[in-house]
């Protein structure tokens, strides 16, 4: 085998950069769990000693864990005053939850993903599928807080607005299903925006559930916007107005017998809303910075949740408009476009 040391040599320089991101994925949970990020960003430049006390934490820690950041180039260091600070564009990705660009939870998905590594290896052998129900808990926690980001600057500002007579309909007083919802980050923004509007959010995890009415009840949401415990294919039907599928329906084994039941649902011109992880029809168009990081949490998290459903059609995170728009056909919907895109998304508006 011939071996063009070149190219070997870039190669190892590329491994050497994943390993120590991924390596840094741990870090960056620490970051975040312990407010390491936000003291710096509001009080910094600082040395590990001043962070250390700001925090609550122990100095030699702080210390080695801010080396780790700046050679990350996730925070900056001035040899001059041997201290620490954070750039603004810093600060927004790590130390402020309301960013848009805030991926500070990241830790959490990643801390799960290692976790529940073996099992999804043991799938791998046999087969079968890894539900949600079987993961680790800081997933959960994780998913919410990764998705809250792009839910709160996108949802209410663009996604709504581009389907046909949607935010009409919610001024007046719809009624919404939030399917899979999760820990009911999309349900609330919704309800918040639109108070004469009534929402209601299912998930299959009870779990999820307890998390979204807590929080609908710490918001003084807990009249309009409910939550029960059902899957995409036994949610009651109540002539929704808009039906709303959020970064899940490729999670579901079932996806056309859930859009099929959804079709069930729906008053007359009734919407259902589709997002999905941006993704387009070719897999060489989507070996790109974001497609790797979706079929990663594909390959770990949505193929194996799909698979441990019935049917199991694992459509995985990048299925692409084409064939999320053949899925919803399928299940009796005739009309079928995109109504809005983010990097991360795709919003799909399907119509009987």
């Amino acid at each position: 085998m011939d071996v063009n040391t070149d190219r070997l040599n870039q190669f190892m320089g590329k491994m050497v950069a994943d390993i120590g991101a991924a390596a840094n994925a741990a870090l960056i949970r620490t970051g975040d769990r312990l407010g390491l990020y936000k003291a710096l960003a509001d009080k910094g430049p600082m040395t590990p000693a001043e962070l250390a006390l700001a925090t609550g934490t122990t100095e030699r820690y702080v210390r080695e864990w801010l080396s780790a950041q700046a050679a990350s180039g996730y925070v900056e260091y001035d040899a001059a005053t041997k201290k620490f600070s954070m750039q603004p564009e810093q600060a927004m990705v790590f130390a402020d939850d309301d960013s848009p660009v805030f991926m500070g939870a990241i830790g959490d998905m990643m801390a799960a993903i290692m976790l529940d590594e073996p099992k999804i290896s043991d799938a791998f052998k046999s087969g079968k599928g890894v539900g949600w129900n079987e993961r680790a808990e800081c997933l959960f926690c994780g998913t919410a807080r990764f998705f809250r980001t792009t839910y709160k600057h996108h949802l209410v500002q663009e996604w709504l607005p581009a389907l046909d007579g949607v935010v009409a309909k919610l001024e007046r007083g719809a009624k919404v299903a939030d399917v899979g919802c999760g820990h009911g980050i999309s349900t609330l923004l919704m309800a918040k925006a639109y108070p004469n509007s009534q929402f209601f959010g299912f998930d299959a995890h009870p779990g999820s559930i307890a998390a979204a009415q807590a929080a609908a009840a710490s918001e003084g949401l807990g009249e309009r916007a409910t939550f029960a415990v059902a899957t995409a294919k036994t949610f009651p039907a109540q002539d929704y107005d808009l039906v709303c599928f959020f970064d899940c329906l490729h999670d579901m084994g079932d996806p056309v017998g859930a859009l099929t039941h959804v079709k069930e649902t729906l008053a007359d011109d009734g919407t259902c809303m589709l997002v999905e992880p941006f993704a387009q029809d070719r897999l060489e168009d989507n070996l790109t910075p974001v497609g790797r990081l979706f079929y990663a949490a594909s390959t770990m998290v949505c193929t194996p949740a799909s698979m441990a459903q019935e049917v199991g059609l694992a459509l995985g995170a990048q299925a692409g408009e084409a064939r999320l728009g053949e899925i919803a056909r399928k299940s009796g919907f005739s009309r079928v476009r995109r109504a809005a895109e983010t990097p991360f998304n795709l919003v799909l508006e399907a119509k009987v």
